[in-house]
């Protein structure tokens, strides 16, 4: 079986031409020439260790998990729960990115199909399953820094008709509170929510690594969502907010760090004059499903609230973080969005606009617990 051959290959590139850079508090990373930095251990499926700490952690990671897989273990894990035997997305994944090493243009539904099976029914757990996967291990934490957070329970609020739009097969139990017009109910399931929020248009394509030239030659590591101005934009997922305010290259741009530190959620390039939801404020917590901002078309200028971006969209960055020392500067790693934002269509934000204020608000609230323990 090939194992991250493509990946070591492209990691072997990199090292070769130049460092990952970024510009001083700005996340449109690239790729830029330069000085070679030598690299242990090349390419992925291996930790390696930090050249001036010794630590052991991970230092390359590429996300390729298609939608259709991400979907179909996602499936397994909700019809399972509750279960004697509880399939876990994740471990489900990790299983096939073993397997395949990393390449899920290899990817067929039978194959995880049998694993599921064999889970299931109780003829192995997923470490006797994944005891001679050399790497399994690798792709568990590498998979699990950009999807542990996104499946869970947590608290949502419904209307006295109906659900807000949940698929049958997520599992609902009643639960007091609420008022007459809404009440709550407790949820398994996807937590995460799509940047935009529902009923509002946009277009993309996989733009993850293509070339940019405003400051410097780079390749974007992030995703644009062409939509129209003053479309909200939605927090993926629960956090803090890191950072808020101008970049000359985001423009106006939000930062939002997850509550276990694995990850880094960027958007950038959010409306002129008025970029952000009311009350955003850096240190805030936000909850998946929050309008955060509007997408708009600032950024690439040192000047304050300028236009110089030809088309309105919102870039959507992920940054994944194992150690401290990857939060800036060359060691930072950012994976492709597209086939995770493909998949976190199927969880939109409802949204309804104040008139007085102009702003638009969720419908729908939630109680993420581990949002709920950072209030406490």
């Amino acid at each position: 079986m090939k194992k991250h051959t493509a990946v070591a290959l492209l990691c072997t590139a990199i090292a070769a031409a130049g460092l990952l850079l970024a510009p001083k508090d700005g996340r449109e990373l690239s790729y830029m020439s330069g000085t070679a930095q030598k690299r242990e251990n090349e390419g992925t499926g291996t930790k390696r260790k930090g050249a001036d700490d010794g630590k052991d952690y991970i230092k390359w990671v590429e996300f390729h998990v298609t939608c259709d897989a991400m979907k179909q273990a996602y499936q397994y894990d909700l019809d399972t729960y509750g279960k004697e035997v509880h399939l876990n997305w994740v471990e489900l994944l990790a299983y096939l990115g073993a397997r395949y090493g990393g390449d899920f243009t290899r990817y067929k539904e039978e194959d995880l199909e049998d694993a599921a099976k064999v889970l299931a029914e109780g003829k192995k757990t997923i470490g006797e399953l994944t005891a001679d996967m050399q790497y399994y291990e690798y792709y568990r934490e590498a998979y699990g820094a950009v999807l542990d957070g996104m499946v869970g329970e947590y608290e949502v609020e419904v209307s006295a008709e109906g659900e807000p739009d949940k698929k049958e097969s997520d599992k609902m139990d009643s639960k007091e509170g609420g008022t007459a017009e809404k009440t709550w109910k407790k949820v398994y399931g996807l937590k995460a929510f799509h940047p935009i929020a529902k009923g509002f248009p946009y277009s993309d394509y996989d733009d993850f690594g293509v070339s940019r030239t405003y400051g410097y030659k780079r390749n974007h590591l992030g995703h644009d969502m062409m939509g129209q101005v003053g479309t909200p934009v939605i927090a993926v997922e629960s956090g803090y907010v890191a950072e808020l305010g101008w970049n000359q290259y985001g423009g106006w741009r939000v930062g939002i760090n997850s509550f276990d530190g694995k990850r880094y959620y960027y958007y950038a390039h959010l409306r002129k004059d008025r970029p952000y939801a009311e009350g955003l404020k850096k240190g805030g917590v936000v909850q998946a499903g929050d309008v955060i901002g509007y997408i708009g078309r600032t950024g690439y200028s040192r000047e304050e609230n300028v236009n110089n971006i030809d088309e309105y969209h919102l870039h959507f960055g992920l940054q994944l973080i194992f150690d401290e020392s990857q939060r800036e500067g060359s060691n930072e790693i950012w994976v492709s969005c597209y086939e995770l934002v493909r998949f976190l269509y199927q969880h939109q934000s409802e949204v309804l606009r104040e008139d007085e204020t102009g702003e638009w608000l969720r419908i729908y609230q939630m109680k993420d617990p581990q949002a709920c323990i950072e209030f406490d």
